[in-house]
């Protein structure tokens, strides 16, 4: 369900008093397109795009609970607690309201829970918003207190980019038989948020969703969940392993083990772009 709404003078005002007063303040006049789990807000001339937005947001949100294996009560997001997405008119004026570095194309708040894009930006659509709405769910369901590392976190979030996961799989195969694969342990204590070079930043994400795949795919959504719930609740890594795959995976080297196994054996055929044109790369 969508609905669409201009706001009025003094509806307008409460708004750009409050987000002056949260420290994001603007010049232009905010749309609004409202559907079950999200608000978008919007510049007048987006309303397709945002409509686009809206509508792959939603079913980003159901695809993802339901990878999850995530339940929780019927009007979750919902009414107040819809989550917002802010869509800027253009890069420049997203990267100077969010602070993000040049490379960016969206961001999340985990605190405000909020989300940011530009207009016109297809990646935004595709890759971005299904990645971000799953930064949000996961955290929403392990929150922050528990001991869950950051190639979970970011590995959960890079599997829901559906359109990159054959190509992720290639470059798992390509590290491990590079040998390049950073050790599970290592993975475990990294925080690429402090990572300066981006060859080593992109590793980690590969490898990250690499994991996640391996696990929710061998041995299901079900299982997977339990082990966040777990992390959740305060066990280790090793022990929220052995209590949510019984008898399957008892400890992180076992984890490590089996997916390198699991990597190792991947075959596949992809396109790969280069600087000139298109070439095909294969692991049989």
């Amino acid at each position: 369900m969508m609905e669409r709404m201009r706001k009025g003078p003094v509806y307008s005002l409460l708004f750009f008093v409050f987000f002056c007063l949260s420290g994001i303040c603007f010049a232009q006049e905010w749309q609004e397109l409202r559907g079950d789990h999200f608000i978008i807000y919007y510049e007048k001339g987006s309303d397709v795009f945002a409509k686009d937005v809206l509508r792959q947001a939603e079913y980003s949100y159901s695809q993802i609970a339901s990878d999850l294996g995530y339940v929780r009560y019927a009007n979750f997001w919902q009414w107040e607690k819809r989550v917002k997405i802010f869509i800027y008119p253009d890069q420049d004026s997203f990267l100077k309201a969010t602070g993000q570095p040049s490379w960016s194309v969206g961001n999340a708040n985990y605190t405000t829970k909020q989300i940011s894009g530009f207009f016109g930006c297809a990646q935004f659509k595709t890759d971005t918003l299904p990645h971000e709405i799953a930064h949000l769910v996961f955290r929403d369901f392990v929150g922050f207190t528990g001991e869950v590392p950051l190639w979970l976190d970011e590995g959960v979030a890079q599997h829901q980019e559906r359109s990159k996961r054959e190509i992720i799989n290639y470059y798992a195969r390509s590290l491990y038989e590079n040998n390049k694969l950073l050790p599970l342990k290592r993975l475990t204590e990294m925080d690429v948020r402090r990572v300066a070079e981006g060859a080593a930043a992109q590793d980690f994400y590969i490898q990250a969703a690499s994991l996640v795949g391996f696990m929710i795919e061998r041995y299901g959504s079900d299982n997977f969940t339990n082990f966040c719930r777990q992390l959740r609740d305060g066990k280790s890594l090793d022990d929220a392993l052995r209590f949510a795959y019984s008898g399957q995976i008892v400890s992180s080297s076992e984890l490590e083990r089996k997916w390198l196994k699991y990597v190792s054996e991947i075959k596949i055929t992809v396109s790969i772009k280069t600087p000139g044109g298109t070439s095909i790369a294969s692991y049989k």
